[in-house]
């Protein structure tokens, strides 16, 4: 057996293991959506990154639920919207969302009816003011009183996870070819103007998730600074590929990265979930190199982070 023919075998044997993890048997084998059982960290809920994404065209057909017919939007610059958001957690983890990727009820994301997929949405809890950017990957909720589906991370964040709703404002955070950006109504600016204004982690130029040095973060992304450099010596460069609650999983997971990509790997107990990491590595060049070829094999959600060996 050729080493081409040998690692195409193990790359399937990684993808087929890891959902096999993430999803129980049946499409949604809980009946009723819940909460996760245990409490969420803080330091996890950082915003999802607004960047140039081009739309998935598979997602902008006309399509009909409950007998109810949706025209997806061709953009979504200039949106804003009021309304009544809700969210989705334990049901829906591990399953696949309507833009082809794993939902995962930890991350920054969302479900809208008719958004271009994926955009990205500044959502603010106009009982409290809290806001959080989300990324939209999924349709939903298809209830006539809800204008958006929140992850259960997202909801925690705007603190209502405890209601199971609450009045929003929705504004795109709208990026061209050209990253201009056009967030809301409001007038369309440039990307350092855009920068300028906000005080959370900015994208790379490659799109990678990039938080400020000054950020507080335990086990946040990469710190800000050039492809190469090392980390501090006192933190490596991991890219965490998942969560999952079962260890022998996230074992045999590992096992088969670790012998596809040559690196090895950790396993992290963080909040009661097994954060499956490949790493140390040995800078940020080597993290980048390896998450885009993560991103393009079936892993999109990977990211890289820093952390104490």
């Amino acid at each position: 057996m050729s080493f081409s023919v040998f690692k195409a075998l193990l790359f399937i044997l990684a993808v087929f293991l890891l959902s096999a993890c993430q999803a129980p048997s049946g499409r949604y084998a809980q009946h009723q959506d819940s909460a996760p059982t245990f409490e969420y960290g803080a330091y996890d809920l950082t915003d999802a990154v607004p960047r140039y994404e081009p739309y998935r065209s598979f997602n902008s057909r006309p399509y009909e639920v409950l007998g109810k017919r949706y025209i997806p939007m061709q953009t979504g610059k200039g949106f804003e919207q009021e309304g009544y958001a809700s969210w989705y957690g334990q049901k829906f983890h591990g399953h696949l969302t309507s833009n082809g990727e794993t939902y995962d009820m930890f991350a920054m994301t969302a479900a809208h009816k008719t958004l271009p997929l994926p955009s990205f949405v500044r959502v603010t809890n106009l009982a409290n003011n809290q806001s959080a950017i989300v990324r939209v990957n999924d349709r939903g909720p298809f209830h006539s009183n809800r204008i958006i589906d929140l992850s259960y991370a997202a909801a925690h964040k705007l603190g209502y996870q405890q209601h199971g709703t609450a009045r929003v404002k929705l504004e795109v955070i709208h990026f061209d070819k050209d990253n201009n950006v056009t967030v809301g109504k409001q007038p369309t600016i440039s990307y350092a103007q855009y920068a300028g204004r906000r005080s959370g982690a900015q994208p790379s130029a490659s799109g990678t998730s990039v938080a400020r040095e000054n950020s507080t973060a335990a086990q946040g992304p990469v710190s800000n600074a050039p492809d190469g450099v090392a980390t501090p010596a006192d933190k490596s460069v991991f890219i965490q590929v998942a969560a999952l609650s079962n260890l022998e999983k996230a074992q045999s997971v590992s096992t088969v990265l670790a012998a596809l990509y040559q690196v090895p790997t950790q396993i992290p107990l963080i909040n009661n979930i097994y954060k499956l990491r490949l790493g140390p590595l040995k800078d940020r060049f080597q993290a980048q190199m390896l998450l885009e070829e993560l991103k393009s094999n079936g892993y999109p959600n990977a990211y890289t982070v820093e952390a104490q060996l």
